[in-house]
């Protein structure tokens, strides 16, 4: 298949999927005219580096996981000591990122829910003085907290 057809089935960009083989992340055939040919695995591939370089991971570290999962499924050893060290800093790294998403989320659903009590209080105490100017009346006066 064509890079076009990979880049429609994976939502990846053609020059990105380029890009990925400059890196030494994908490696399709080649025709007889030097033209690139996609095989089914290779659509895959191209999703898995798209989601782990969406996940924050360095194109290099992504080289060093494709590569690590390559070797698995040829029952090669797969991770050397210095990958392992590079997988446990950027494991730390991503920890790190995780812990200061959720407590940004847990800020923003806070908010929210403050907010949400309060625009419900303030459409309540307006519906009130609308009702009350209705009907020719003086809303009642609220007490200062």
């Amino acid at each position: 298949m064509k890079i076009s057809e990979v880049a429609a089935r994976t939502g990846v960009a053609a020059r990105l999927i380029r890009y990925y083989e400059q890196q030494g992340l994908l490696t399709p055939a080649r025709q007889p005219n030097g033209y690139r040919s996609y095989r089914e695995e290779d659509v895959e591939r191209v999703v898995r580096v798209a989601g782990l370089i969406q996940a924050g991971l360095p194109t290099r570290l992504v080289k060093v996981l494709m590569d690590a999962e390559d070797a698995n499924a040829r029952d090669e050893p797969t991770c050397s000591l210095e990958v392992a060290r590079q997988l446990a800093r950027e494991l730390a790294a991503i920890e790190q990122r995780i812990s200061c998403l959720s407590r940004s989320r847990d800020t923003i659903r806070e908010y929210l829910r403050r907010t949400r009590r309060e625009a419900l209080s303030n459409a309540d105490a307006l519906s009130v003085k609308d009702s009350a100017r209705s009907r020719g009346r003086a809303p009642k006066a609220t007490r200062a907290r």
